[in-house]
């Protein structure tokens, strides 16, 4: 009775196995050249609709990355029908019909978060362990849309570029881009070549007239001090410097006069900051050209004017800001020092407090020593700063050993107050830097057949690195492979059954060496 019971169950068994593999087999030779690639993206035969509408989006699909292997709800990914999970479409191409499965050789960590991006219905967050770049690249490749890309930049600190706007009118458009953008064509790199060696010549000359051997202010001023007629055999015109500037100077007003005629926005323009510095770096030498052209001023007005036109000349040195226009590094540190105000404003303060705590400390210390340099608490303060800041001069030092207890602290005290604000303000360099690099280097990611399938060896010699993934003769050549695993499972469903696990494990033994065959 037993061996008849085990006979009758093997019998059932075999039976099951065999109608499962005729109704798989079956279904695959029914179905069109279209649709041979995923069974779970076909609709089924008449008669099952209700079923299929009922219950049809919540057949499961399996998702292999990298050999992790993922299981989720059809309905899961339709909520998202244009990106390359939700369209059938688009994740055919990466169809495993062997295995039944989709595989993409891709990062194995980051498709947590695209999985969870579909189940949660568009929450994209970042894993812990991805850096953001490659990240970045996986959401491209999954093709989620420019919304979610933006809504992740958002979540993970990226301001939202604004968009520049531009000119109404051609020419003035034509104008801008040549000279607000370098970038834009090589007449555009021409002019800011040019404007760089404008400004370099313009410091070289304000650092090289003050030279003693350069410097004639004593041979030319020191009469006009002490006379109250005016000077007429002096003129500037003769001196090389002025003829040097007068050039700059002239680019410099040509520069920021075409600027402005053809900017977009004439309020826009003067709120910016360049601009303001284009504005005050040239308004000197219009100030120290009139001053020293004037004939009717007497001697303690010329004094005074001379102490104004040392400060106006020091303007001048603001030229050196110009620079920022053509460097991106500076504009860098110019966003990095503004964005990290706070961080600043914290040190100062905690610079003041122990400033103002260890002068007062070395001077109560000094306070008995006779030869003792601390003669105040205000006397102390430049001692504090340069201690603390660790430079250190050696001008002023303690000489008891209270004060050079004193100084030790006010030493470790110093490198412990700059060093606290230092990693924040690296940290915002570096969202700049990268931000500033994510935006010049950005790239569309290529998408290319996972290496990996052994179904695609000679289309994806053909496929790689195009970006549709796909041709039309390459799209032929994969169907003619379809056809063959289709024509080897309708083989099997068509040659007779015997009935015995034998003749099953000969007939897929069979079946397997003819798909190896056909591919």
């Amino acid at each position: 009775m037993m061996i008849e019971e085990e006979e009758a169950e093997g019998a059932e068994e075999e039976e099951e196995e065999e109608d499962r593999v005729s109704k798989r087999s079956s279904f695959l030779c029914n179905m069109d050249d279209e649709e041979t690639v995923s069974l779970t993206d076909r609709r089924p035969q008449s008669g099952y609709e209700n079923v299929y509408n009922e219950c049809g989006c919540c057949e499961r699909v399996v998702i292999n990355v990298s050999g992790l292997k993922f299981e989720t709800q059809l309905k899961t990914l339709a909520q998202f029908p244009d990106t390359l999970l939700g369209d059938p479409d688009r994740r055919i191409r990466y169809f495993d019909p062997l295995r039944n499965e989709y595989f993409f050789d891709r990062n194995r960590p980051s498709f947590d978060a695209i999985l969870y991006y579909y189940q949660s219905g568009g929450r994209l967050k970042r894993p812990a362990n991805v850096p953001f770049d490659i990240f970045s690249e996986e959401v491209k490749f999954y093709e989620l849309g420019e919304e979610a890309i933006l809504k992740f930049r958002e979540d993970e600190g990226f301001v939202k570029e604004e968009e520049k706007p531009l000119p109404e009118d051609e020419f003035k458009r034509q104008i801008w881009l040549l000279f607000e953008y370098p970038e834009s064509s090589s007449p555009a790199r021409g002019i800011a070549v040019v404007s760089v060696l404008v400004i370099v010549i313009s410091i070289v000359i304000f650092c090289m007239e003050t030279l003693p051997e350069f410097r004639d202010e004593k041979e030319y001023l020191q009469p006009r001090l002490n006379s109250t007629q005016p000077d007429h055999g002096f003129t500037p015109f003769n001196d090389p410097f002025f003829i040097v500037e007068t050039v700059c100077i002239i680019w410099f007003s040509f520069e920021i006069t075409v600027r402005f005629f053809a900017c977009p926005s004439k309020p826009v323009f003067f709120k910016n900051i360049m601009n303001t510095i284009d504005i005050v770096s040239i308004l000197p030498y219009f100030i120290t050209l009139g001053t020293d052209l004037a004939q009717h001023q007497e001697n303690g007005q010329q004094a005074m004017s001379f102490a104004i036109l040392r400060i106006i000349r020091l303007v001048r040195v603001f030229r050196i800001f110009k620079l920022s226009r053509h460097s991106k590094g500076l504009q860098i540190l110019g966003h990095t020092l503004r964005a990290s105000m706070r961080e600043l404003a914290l040190l100062i303060f905690f610079l003041v407090i122990g400033v103002i705590l260890f002068s007062s400390a070395v001077y109560f210390a000094e306070a008995d020593e006779p030869s003792s340099q601390f003669t105040s608490i205000p006397d102390a303060f430049w001692w504090a700063v340069v201690t603390m800041t660790t430079v250190g001069y050696g001008d002023m030092k303690p000489i008891t050993v209270g004060g050079k207890i004193v100084g030790s602290l006010c030493a470790i005290a110093g490198v412990l107050t700059i060093a606290l604000p230092v990693p924040v303000i690296v940290s915002n360099f570096n969202y700049f830097y990268h931000r500033e690099t994510d935006n010049e280097d950005q790239a569309p990611v290529v998408e290319s057949l996972p290496p990996g399938c052994p179904y695609f060896p000679d289309l994806l010699r053909k496929c790689k690195g195009s970006p549709s993934g796909s041709t039309l003769g390459d799209k032929a050549e994969y169907m003619e492979m379809e056809e063959g695993v289709t024509e080897s499972l309708c083989g099997l469903d068509k040659s007779p059954s015997k009935g015995n696990g034998t003749d099953i494990g000969r007939r897929n033994s069979t079946n397997s060496k003819s798909i190896q065959t056909d591919v």
